[in-house]
């Protein structure tokens, strides 16, 4: 075993000493149905600010004016709103959706809000469509368990960080009950997430839990533990 594979187990075994480390295991995950464009009215929904506290999310991004953002899964602009006010005018929100309805939608609140800085990005369900090495900050917000083909989202994304950028994933607590109004293959464990993302080459860096009903997980790039598993595959 060499030495960057032992830290990978290392840093694997730290996260596992968390308070939610003593959930039991959940089960193996199948991929939610994604949302029809007919839901966009839940996610502008009277009191989803006060459910879900999004300017806490925006403050933990700690966003700086100019920066590229990319919002996975948009919606009708909920978050993006939000982040192409915080990066400000300079700054640019790349607003990535698969259903061609929903990005309408997007462009809509965009225009009703004054907002000019968010290109709205038709994705496929394997690809987000992003620019190569340019996105400073990635943010799923209750999206990423709707993704059919989690593995190839997950390098599409990695490959479109810019150096040092990062990726904020919001899901809703499939442990507790804090989040039990939510359909079970809604929400996902930080175990269920640490799975499907640490082999993929990225390390948890930060987990907030003062969100009402979901995780806040931080993600950077972990370059070590990707390079190892792109040397195992090879050797396979």
């Amino acid at each position: 075993m060499n030495r960057r594979m032992l830290l990978c187990i290392l840093l694997l075994g730290a996260v596992s000493f968390q308070p939610w480390a003593d959930e039991p295991q959940a089960p193996s995950r199948q991929p939610a149905a994604v949302m029809s464009y007919e839901g966009a009215p839940w996610l502008e929904r009277p009191g989803r600010e006060e459910e879900e506290r999004p300017d806490r999310v925006v403050e933990a991004m700690n966003l700086k004016n100019g920066d590229i953002i990319a919002d996975i899964g948009c919606g009708s602009g909920f978050f993006t709103r939000r982040l192409a006010q915080a990066v400000g005018p300079e700054g640019k929100v790349y607003g990535v959706d698969i259903q061609p309805e929903m990005l309408e939608i997007l462009e809509a609140s965009c225009e009703a809000h004054g907002i000019e800085n968010v290109v709205p990005v038709l994705g496929g369900e394997n690809d987000p469509k992003l620019p190569v090495g340019e996105i400073d900050w990635i943010l799923l917000v209750d999206t990423y368990h709707e993704f059919q083909d989690p593995q190839a989202m997950l390098r599409h994304m990695r490959a479109s960080l810019a150096p040092g950028g990062k990726i904020a994933l919001v899901e809703f607590r499939l442990e507790g009950d804090s989040a039990k109004h939510i359909k079970l293959d809604h929400r996902m464990s930080p175990r269920q997430v640490l799975a499907e993302w640490n082999p993929a080459g990225f390390q948890l860096i930060d987990i907030i839990e003062s969100l009402p009903t979901q995780h806040l997980f931080i993600f950077e790039k972990d370059e070590d533990c990707a390079e190892d598993a792109k040397t195992q595959s090879e050797d396979r």
